[in-house]
């Protein structure tokens, strides 16, 4: 294979990423564009330059069956569908996060993908990070000793998204879903990928999306579909408990009183504790004393994150490299995605199988 024949479905604002990474690759050549929204497609193609946009993914994959892979970058809502159709028409697919709207959903979408030999790779960005890969390689190192508590926290306080995110029947939540699925996996990543057994949570709709505040927003989606609602939580808090013993405390937020807005990764093991946020700071002790370590790692920009991840797709599609966001991956985050949703509704812990 020369290059990958790519095709995105869903001209939204996270696609941009994705084509602008296409685009930068030299082994890739993106050959379609594909959104419900005909205006928003045309925009887009006229955009990149490219030529053959389509409305309906089966009609693409018909008049186009040289595709060899397919970015998903449509709503929550849409990710199983699409992704399958792709999968069911023979291509590779790199499906935005969260995978799906429930671990369900993500499971038909694994057993689709080994039905038809092909790769499905979940969008987990923040795993591309050169603070992460730095943070992994310490931890095979053995420098944090054992991992037994964690944090993963990503707090805004005014940063509801509105558009399709704040309607549950498109995004299949708020914060939780949209912000913490991107903490919650780089911390279980880091941290070798443990079974997550039982999980605590609860979540929160008061501040909603602050339709009283007449600051400018920070944070605005396309908002295709005609609708603009906010019928998600604001807040969510979990507590998760892996197989190992670790636990992972998570907090993620669309709007929130605080001072200004964090996100961070914080890890705690028996010799040292890291912080990524997104600068990476080490505490240890060197002969006797506590000690700080800042490594030599400067903070990427999503930009540069989303074109190491795009890199990595194209090469594992042409070359077979073993994927680093497998579909198993993405269902274990659906599960504890679930489970939180469970509990905040029940008010009791909810254990894993």
């Amino acid at each position: 294979m020369e290059k990958v024949k790519v095709a995105v479905i869903g001209t939204g604002n996270i696609s941009n990423n994705h084509i602008q990474s296409y685009l930068n690759n030299p082994n890739a050549e993106l050959v379609a564009l594909c959104d419900i929204d005909a205006d928003r497609v045309k925009m887009m193609g006229e955009k990149y330059g490219v030529k053959r946009l389509f409305t309906d993914e089966a009609e693409m994959f018909r008049e186009m069956p040289e595709i060899d892979a397919v970015s998903v970058c449509a709503w929550n809502s849409a990710h199983a569908p699409c992704a399958i159709a792709a999968l069911e028409a023979g291509k590779h697919v790199l499906c935005e996060k969260p995978m799906a709207l429930s671990a369900a959903q993500a499971v038909e979408m694994e057993e689709a993908a080994k039905k038809a030999g092909k790769l499905l790779m979940v969008g987990f960005v923040r795993r591309f990070e050169k603070g992460s890969a730095l943070l992994r390689d310490l931890v095979q190192q053995d420098f944090f000793g054992e991992l037994y508590y964690a944090k993963a926290t990503y707090l805004r306080r005014n940063g509801n998204p509105g558009g399709w995110f704040g309607d549950k029947s498109r995004s299949g939540g708020g914060p939780l879903i949209d912000l913490g699925v991107h903490v919650i996996d780089l911390t279980r990543y880091l941290m070798g990928n443990p079974k997550p057994v039982s999980v605590y949570g609860a979540t929160f709709q008061k501040l909603f999306n602050r339709p009283g505040i007449r600051t400018t927003k920070a944070y605005r989606s396309v908002s295709a579909g005609g609708r603009d609602v906010c019928d998600v939580e604001d807040l969510a808090s979990a507590m998760i408990r892996f197989d190992n013993g670790a636990v992972l405390q998570v907090e993620a937020a669309f709007s929130l009183n605080l001072k200004q807005d964090t996100g961070s990764v914080q890890l705690f093991g028996t010799k040292g504790g890291a912080k990524l946020s997104p600068e990476l700071e080490l505490y240890s002790d060197m002969n006797g004393y506590m000690t700080d370590i800042t490594p030599v790692c400067p903070p990427e920009s999503f930009a540069e994150e989303f074109q190491s991840e795009i890199n990595h797709f194209v090469d594992c599609v042409r070359t077979g490299e073993p994927c680093r966001a497998l579909a198993a991956d993405g269902v274990q985050i659906m599960r504890i995605l679930d489970a939180v949703y469970e509990s905040a509704r029940t008010g009791h812990e909810v254990l894993l199988g």
